[in-house]
């Protein structure tokens, strides 16, 4: 098949692998590491492969994970399966499937001790001095109150000694004002899309923003926050969580299928990634399940 202008071999913006290899080191050499043009859903593609994985672990050495990077995803989905729009060369789009010697009770935080994790990606990136990466609970990286990255946990198999589990993670890296027309559009047709909040990219703080650098950064973040996260769980992020805590102080609503159940201040959250509010009723700790975390309109 003759492929697409937007898929010609010397796209600029194509991952230059080479220079990947360089950039991220150990994962590079480490990981599987799979670039494809086009796929339905890195996520789905992951899960396939994370259910192959033998169950019984007991050697003290996991198969190393495997990264698994698209140009274009024709069923990218985000949380609570509304859809993730991109275009190609303009997202960062990437999954990455990996065994943890947790039970599934034990992975309580993952997605906010990701979150962190693409903190630290960020910070070794070249972003302008006045750019204010921040994180939202559960899943959701903010630059300037604007929503630069979404993550998805979801798990293959679990036993009492590990889980087997996929994780997605979008970044938005140009294209901020196309991508909110096209969410606005797609509201309007009444689809799953639904905003948490304005779409922002890391143009907007790094011009020159690519895919390689982009990659490699999130690589070496990861390959140091897994191994922290099997061997001790939320506990060692929560300091650096809380720090970026976009919404610490400010009045919010926890939203359940379209109904607010409750309001309250964010003060932070606890050693298991539970979201802590101080609300009228006394302080509650809430953990994500199907919950949806806005700022909370006044009442009149």
């Amino acid at each position: 098949m003759t492929p697409t202008p937007s898929f010609a071999s010397d796209a600029p913006w194509r991952i230059d692998t080479d220079r990947l290899a360089m950039l991220a080191e150990r994962p590079a050499r480490d990981w599987t590491i799979d670039i494809v043009d086009e796929t339905g859903s890195t996520n789905a593609d992951l899960m396939e492969s994370m259910r192959a994985l033998p169950r019984d672990i007991v050697s003290n050495d996991s198969p190393a994970p495997i990264a698994r990077i698209a140009y274009l995803q024709t069923a990218g989905r985000g949380r609570r399966g509304r859809a993730w729009l991109a275009e190609p060369g303009n997202a960062l789009l990437m999954s990455v499937g990996c065994m943890l010697k947790r039970p599934i009770e034990g992975l309580s935080g993952l997605s906010l001790a990701i979150g962190t994790a693409v903190l630290d990606a960020l910070a070794h990136l070249p972003l302008a001095a006045s750019a204010r990466p921040a994180l939202k609970w559960p899943n959701d990286v903010l630059l300037d109150d604007g929503k630069l990255a979404g993550i998805l946990i979801e798990t293959a198999w679990t036993t009492p000694n590990a889980t087997a589990v996929v994780i997605g993670i979008g970044t938005n890296l140009h294209g901020a004002d196309t991508l909110a027309a096209q969410v606005d559009d797609a509201n309007r047709r009444n689809t799953t899309v639904v905003p948490g909040s304005a779409p922002a990219a890391l143009a907007r703080a790094w011009p020159d923003a690519n895919l390689t650098e982009a990659l490699a950064a999130m690589l070496n973040a990861l390959d140091a926050a897994l191994p922290r996260f099997e061997a001790d769980g939320f506990r060692p992020f929560r300091h650096r969580w809380t720090d970026a805590h976009a919404w610490a102080g400010r009045k919010v609503a926890l939203i359940n299928q379209g109904m607010e159940i409750a309001r309250g201040i964010a003060s932070g959250v606890d050693d298991r990634g539970q979201l802590l509010i101080d609300s009228p009723d006394g302080a509650r700790s809430v953990a994500t399940g199907e919950l949806t975390l806005r700022l909370a309109k006044e009442h009149p």
